[in-house]
């Protein structure tokens, strides 16, 4: 039950093992955050393992959990029990086409969210803000907003990814603040993501197309790294700009490596360092992060003037 990372991560590593996989999504497509090709590439290099040749991993979309039973009486420690779900599937947000259907599975992974373990350590007593649902409610310092005296890191925190690098930036924030006398701000930081599947999905800042943005894409097809390497069938660069200019305020990667090729569209974000001057940037070949100066050459290219 779920669609997200931790989801996805889970649903490929069981479906690679060669379990049959169902996965259960409340949206209609994965990742609504993002433009629909981005969740289309995923979901069909999920779906379609190149490398095992299997298809063990099945998406239901738009579907709503009713009730779950277990319709089995466990005997051994080890014996796995027979679990039925009964669930509601619309069709195209239309509630006149809600079907509903039963699966039945051996193992149930719910995978819909976390919520801060806060509730049992007494921060009313420290006169600590937060909310049970997001976390200990913090300013830009990473400080809580009722007693500046106590900083908040990683998960437990609201407002911030629930992201492992995120929490170790947090610390090298709260340390520079609290013994250093530093002012870093939690606002200043640009924060990458990655989606450890294969192929990996990698993301920071807008990665969803609007009237205020111009997209430079490619695919890693024609990628000689990815070609070598095999990985180039599924895989995709979409780079995110203010209208009219270089400004880098976004960037999807699926690739074998994107959590690796995304740290330099972060690095340009972070630095105010422009699309073109990524495309200017030399790149070893081969390397798949030639597709990323490849969006570079684009912008460039796209201020050619025409040869008469």
């Amino acid at each position: 039950i779920g669609a997200g990372v931790i989801a996805l991560e889970m649903a490929q590593t069981f479906a690679t093992f060669g379990s049959k996989v169902t996965v259960l999504s409340r949206s209609d497509r994965l990742f609504s955050n993002a433009d629909s090709d981005i969740s289309q590439t995923i979901q069909s290099s999920l779906q379609n393992d190149d490398a095992t040749n299997t298809h063990n991993i099945t998406f239901m979309t738009n579907t709503q959990v009713i009730s779950v039973q277990q319709t089995t009486q466990l005997k051994q420690h080890d014996q796995l029990p027979n679990i039925q779900l009964s669930i509601s599937t619309t069709h195209n947000d239309n509630d006149d086409n809600t079907q509903h259907v039963q699966l039945e599975c051996d193992c149930l992974l719910v995978a819909t969210g976390r919520v801060p373990n806060i509730k049992g350590l007494n921060l009313e007593n420290a006169n600590v803000q937060y909310d049970e649902k997001k976390g200990i409610i913090v300013n830009d310092y990473a400080q809580s907003i009722t007693n500046p005296n106590v900083y908040s890191v990683g998960d437990c925190t609201a407002g911030v990814p629930k992201l492992t690098h995120m929490s170790g930036e947090m610390a090298k924030v709260v340390v520079q603040n609290a013994l250093f006398q530093d002012d870093w701000k939690l606002s200043s930081l640009v924060v990458p993501a990655c989606m450890y599947t294969e192929p990996e999905y990698a993301s920071v800042g807008i990665v969803k197309t609007d009237d205020t943005l111009d997209v430079y894409s490619t695919t890693l097809e024609h990628v000689d790294r990815a070609i070598l390497d095999g990985d180039n069938s599924h895989g995709l660069v979409k780079i995110y700009c203010q209208k009219n200019t270089g400004i880098i305020v976004g960037c999807a990667i699926i690739a074998a490596r994107a959590g690796d090729m995304i740290n330099e569209v972060t690095l340009a974000m972070k630095h105010n360092i422009t699309l073109q001057g990524i495309g200017r940037n030399i790149h070893c070949y081969p390397t798949t992060g030639e597709a990323i100066m490849a969006c570079g050459l684009q912008i460039i290219n796209s201020k050619w003037k025409r040869l008469d």
